[in-house]
Parts: structure tokens; C-alpha cells; sequence
């Protein structure tokens, strides 16, 4: 059989080495928004695949057999046309999420979009976005004369406003260097999404540390009636199985 892995993800990544090791054909495909990202092993392609109908034509076509998606958990365009795309080629389709994060203390503000955390956010003085460079957009001008450092892998196009500080790094991040970040910039409130994992929880702890509110765009809702597994264990399980029982 021939697995499509939806990847991008350290899920992704894990999954793919659980198929190579089990001698399954495999190809890991990443969208190509982030400059130099990390390979998984085996086969990979880079870059979309034209929607719905381009993602049902490369199923038809490229001899695929199941399709896991593990995308990032904000990926939403994506999942959607898999989940369209597989039910058109009648394809098996599964999608890998990690757990959202749990709030420990009891103060995070849960928001259900970026636009609604560029809002809440308004009212604190030194604030912190690590939602990713695809969405700073949403916060420039509710937060433009504020004091900000936005963390980011890649470098932006276009100009931000004066008062913003962008900061170019990339997981996974230590609890001491969040402490540390936090305190240089006086920040008082951190904007983040729910991904999840542990590549990026240090924030919330250094956050839960210094007293730093906290503001959690909730995920957006899967695509409906798609079987959704936690662990990469999970998902090898799933492909591994005799082919009827992935319908």
C-alpha cells in the first residue's frame, strides 16, 4: 500500500519514521510555507496541491491507499480538502492531532479567533504574539501603538509598526529562555494559539511563572465524520491494519 502523510508537523515526522521502519510506502507532503523546514525521512513533496479537485486528481493518480492527515492543528484549509478530497476518491482518511494544552491555572482567557485576541489583548501594555508570522496581520492595527515582540520563524514582507519587536527563532524553546525573554521586553500579557505538544508549552509555564496573563485562541473544528487519533502510535495502528478495517 501507499500512504499520503499530510505533514509538517513533529507528529509527522514521527509517523513517518514508524512507516519507513515498517517498510511502508510512504510520501510526506508539506505545504512550503516555512523556509528550510525539517524533513521527515522517505519521500517528500513540497507545496499545495490546487485544492480539492488538484488533491482528489494526485490521490486518483498517484496509486494512494490512505491518506493521514497530520497538519498542524490551526491547518484548516488543508484538512478540509482532505477530507473532501478522500470522500470524492473514496480514499481512507485518518487525522492525527495532538491534545490541545490544559489550563493549569485556571486564568487563560480562551478566544475563539485572532481577530477577537487582538481585542482582548488590547488593554496590556507589553504584550508577546506567538501565533505564528500568517496571522500578525489581524493584530497591527488594534496593537499598533503598543509595545510588542512577535516571535517568528521566517522573515515577513512588509513593514510593521515601530513599537514592535520581532524576534527570529524556532523550537523547541526552554523554560529558562521564556523566563528570560518575557522579563527583557516587560511583557504582561502573552498571546498564543492551542497547538499543543511540547515543543512550545515552555511559554505557558514562564508565563504561569512571572504572572503573565494569558490569551488562547481556541482550535477551529475539524472536518466532520473524520476518525481523529492522538498519538503516532495510534496512526501507525491505523495504517498497519488490514485495509478493511480503515473503511
Amino acid at each position: 500500500m501507499t500512504v499520503l502523510v499530510l505533514g509538517g508537523t513533529g507528529e509527522a515526522r514521527e509517523l513517518a519514521q514508524v512507516l519507513c521502519d515498517n517498510e511502508v510506502d510512504f510520501v510526506s507532503s508539506l505545504a512550503g510555507r516555512v523556509h528550510n523546514p525539517r524533513l521527515p525521512v522517505g519521500a517528500v513533496r513540497i507545496g499545495g496541491f490546487g485544492g480539492v479537485d488538484g488533491l482528489e486528481a494526485y490521490l486518483r493518480t498517484g496509486g494512494v491507499d490512505a491518506v493521514v492527515d497530520a497538519t498542524h492543528p490551526f491547518a484548516k484549509g488543508i484538512s478540509a480538502n482532505a477530507a473532501d478530497a478522500c470522500r470524492a476518491a473514496r480514499i481512507p482518511l485518518l487525522r492525527l492531532q495532538r491534545p490541545g494544552w490544559s489550563d493549569e491555572t485556571g486564568g487563560w482567557i480562551r478566544v475563539s479567533s485572532h481577530e477577537e485576541a487582538a481585542q482582548v489583548a488590547a488593554d496590556g501594555s507589553g504584550v508577546f504574539l506567538s501565533t505564528g508570522r500568517q496571522t500578525l496581520d489581524r493584530f497591527v492595527e488594534p496593537l499598533r501603538k503598543h509595545r510588542v515582540v512577535a516571535r517568528i520563524v521566517d522573515p515577513l514582507d512588509g513593514e510593521f509598526p515601530l513599537g514592535w519587536t520581532l524576534v527570529h527563532a524556532r523550537g523547541p524553546y526552554t523554560f529558562d529562555g521564556e523566563c528570560a525573554l518575557m522579563r527583557k521586553y516587560e511583557v504582561d500579557t502573552l498571546v498564543t494559539k492551542d497547538s499543543g505538544g511540547d515543543l512550545t508549552r515552555a511559554k505557558l509555564d514562564a508565563a504561569a511563572e512571572l504572572g503573565v496573563r494569558v490569551i488562547m485562541v481556541s482550535r477551529p473544528a475539524g472536518p466532520p465524520g473524520v476518525r481523529t487519533v492522538a498519538t503516532v502510535g495510534e496512526a501507525a495502528a491505523w495504517v498497519l491494519e488490514p485495509a478493511v478495517s480503515r473503511i
